[in-house]
C-alpha cells in the first residue's frame, strides 16, 4: 500500500488593486464646454423654428376664442379647450388619439426625414439655443468667455456672471408661467401673480 502524498494547497495571491487610467478619467473634473458660434444656411434655419416654436408656446395661451382662452387644459373643471372644440372626460378617447397621431407622425417623420426634430424644434435644442444666446449676449463669444473665466474674480466678473444668471432665471420663470398658461387662465394668473395671491 502507498501512502497519499500531502495535498498541496493552491494559493491564489491577492493583490490590491491598482487604478487604471479609465477609473482616474471618471472621476477627473470635467472641462468647461465653450461652444462656438456657428453660422450658415442650417443655422439660420435652426433660429427661424426657434422664433417660430417661442411664438406659438408663448403666445397660444394669450389667444382668445370666443370669450376664453383658446387653448385651455383646465383640470380642476375637467374641460380642455382647444379652438371651438371642448372636450371632457367622456371625450378623452379624442384626446388619446390625437396624441398617439401626434406621436406616430412624429416618430414616422424622424424616421423618415432623420434628425430635423431633434436638430430644429425639439426643446432641448430650441431652450439650449436661447440660453446659449443669451450668454453669448452677456459674456461675449468663445473666445472672450474663455478670458473671462480665466480672469481672476473681479467686479466686472462678477457681474457678467450674476446678469447671465439673472437673465437665465427671468426667463426660466417666464416659461414656467407660460406653461403653466396652458392649465390655469392666464389672465387671470397674470393677476394674481402681479397682487402676490397665488394659492
Amino acid at each position: 500500500m502507498t501512502t497519499p502524498e500531502p495535498s498541496v494547497r493552491k494559493v491564489i495571491p491577492i493583490l490590491a488593486d491598482t487604478v487604471d487610467d479609465e477609473t482616474i478619467a471618471l472621476y477627473a473634473p470635467e472641462q468647461k464646454i465653450y461652444p462656438r458660434s456657428v453660422a450658415g444656411y442650417f443655422s439660420n434655419i435652426r433660429w427661424i423654428m426657434v422664433w417660430i416654436t417661442q411664438i406659438i408656446f408663448y403666445g397660444l395661451p394669450w389667444l382668445e376664442w370666443g370669450q376664453r382662452q383658446a387653448i385651455l387644459f383646465d383640470l380642476g373643471a375637467r374641460r380642455f379647450y382647444i379652438l371651438g372644440l371642448v372636450l371632457y372626460p367622456q371625450d378623452l378617447i379624442y384626446f388619446a388619439a390625437i396624441l398617439i397621431i401626434s406621436a406616430l407622425s412624429l416618430f414616422l417623420f424622424t424616421a423618415v426625414a432623420g434628425r430635423l426634430w431633434c436638430g430644429y424644434a425639439c426643446p432641448q435644442t430650441v431652450y439650449t439655443e436661447i440660453f446659449l444666446w443669451i450668454e453669448k449676449m452677456v459674456c461675449g463669444d468663445r473666445s472672450t468667455h474663455m478670458r473671462l473665466d480665466a480672469q481672476p474674480w473681479s467686479m466686472g466678473k462678477v457681474v457678467r456672471k450674476s446678469l447671465k444668471h439673472a437673465l437665465w432665471i427671468v426667463f426660466s420663470l417666464w416659461t414656467g408661467f407660460t406653461f403653466v398658461g396652458y392649465f390655469t387662465p392666464i389672465k387671470e394668473l397674470s393677476v394674481e401673480i402681479l397682487q402676490l395671491n397665488l394659492g
